[in-house]
């Protein structure tokens, strides 16, 4: 076919179309925009790197990426919101954001493990101190902080041990020596605790978990109501090129018009689960925040909306091999990490040093998802057996 005199070149057409559909086209899903470049009207146009609300670059957001932040904040009543790769990269980037050589950091016992290792394997390696302090210390924090304390990092319920921290006596004492608080909000997504009305300084999710809720993706979030310490996460998301999919950013947007409906099931569902449990005599200990023998019952009773799909078991009187084929023998759950999405999953731990060192390995902890809890207590009575016998 030949060229007519105003018409373009067959490759200069493939880039720059003559006719281009209709944009006149209104969804009730947020669009997934993909793109690395993103187009001026003008060099004018091109305005300060800093200025939150232009697009300058496909790695510094997109429309997509912006909706899914809106809503996080949103949902955990933040003016400020951003999107990271994972959990822990949010985790990563709040040390990065605010953490220098000389600092002094406190982490809770209860954190999650590559939080903890990235502290005191990372952190350590830049120069900055870091000291572990028990869950359960609420106002008892302010002795530990010192002139140097720049960050206290805290975990409620911890994702494993399940200690629910007092979120507000710790805040309160951290704030009169100007010490700033972050908090890893995954279990409750952001809605089960009100972390910034307990009055933390900053919250990360693993979006991976409730938010997303599917098993199918890592994103993490950080909120803060705070300018200052916006701006400086935002500086340090731009350093590090911690950008993120605009796919996985639209399928946690799917994800959290069923958010509330999913976390009402699982709360649900996992109480009737460990309801069972906690008669078995195998079980020596449950914890669940809404149990009164978990750590911190008493703190998640008075600033708990509601309880999730996660909990933990030990089995004090048995061996590690009993454990062992326990978790083996369970047929509906996946063995594996994570939690939050439509399966239920279980895992334990060899080298797990809480709530004691000889505890730890009897651990057992179990996601609640989607199926029918009267099928998941019969899955776990069978594997009880199998295991009473080993």
């Amino acid at each position: 076919m030949e060229e007519g005199p105003n018409r373009k070149r067959l490759a200069t057409r493939l880039i720059h179309p003559d006719r281009q559909a209709s944009t006149d086209f209104r969804s009730l899903a947020a669009p997934t925009y993909r793109g690395s470049t993103i187009a001026f009207d003008s060099v004018a146009d091109i305005l300060d790197v800093n200025d939150v609300n232009q697009y300058r670059y496909g790695l510094y957001g997109t429309p997509t990426t912006r909706e899914l932040a809106l809503q996080i904040g949103a949902i955990e009543g933040a003016e400020h919101c951003l999107i990271l790769p994972s959990g822990l990269s949010a985790i990563t980037l709040v040390y990065l954001a605010l953490c220098r050589a000389g600092d002094h950091v406190l982490v809770t016992e209860s954190a999650y493990g590559p939080n903890t290792e990235l502290a005191f394997v990372m952190l350590r390696g830049f120069g900055i101190e870091v000291e572990r302090y028990n869950p359960l210390v609420g106002a008892g924090i302010s002795e530990l902080i010192r002139d140097n304390t720049r960050l206290i990092w805290t975990e409620s319920p911890g994702s494993i041990t399940m200690e629910v921290q007092d979120i507000a006596a710790i805040c309160a004492a951290a704030k009169a020596r100007g010490v700033t608080v972050a908090i890893d909000n995954s279990y409750g997504a952001g809605l089960l605790f009100d972390a910034f009305g307990a009055g933390a300084d900053i919250s990360i999710q693993a979006l991976t978990k409730y938010a997303g809720g599917h098993s199918d993706l890592l994103l993490g979030s950080v909120s803060t109501n705070d300018d200052r310490l916006d701006r400086k996460l935002r500086l340090a998301q731009r350093l590090t090129g911690m950008g993120v999919s605009p796919d996985d950013c639209s399928a946690v947007l799917r994800g959290l018009k069923t958010l509330d409906v999913r976390l009402r099931h699982f709360e649900q569902s996992t109480m009737t689960v460990a309801r069972w449990l906690d008669q078995r005599d195998e079980v020596t200990a449950l914890l669940h925040p809404a149990f009164s023998d978990c750590p911190g019952h008493e703190i998640w009773k008075r600033d708990w909306s509601g309880s999730a799909g996660l909990f933990s078991i030990i089995f004090g009187n048995w061996t590690r091999r009993q454990v062992e084929t326990f978790v083996d023998s369970l047929q509906l759950f996946t063995i594996g990490y994570s939690w939050g999405g439509a399966h239920s999953i279980a895992i334990c731990y060899s080298d797990l040093k809480r709530p004691t060192p000889e505890l730890g390995p009897l651990l057992v902890r179990l996601n609640i998802g989607l199926e029918d809890p009267a099928d998941l207590i019969d899955d776990l009575d069978q594997a009880l057996a199998k295991a009473a016998s080993a």
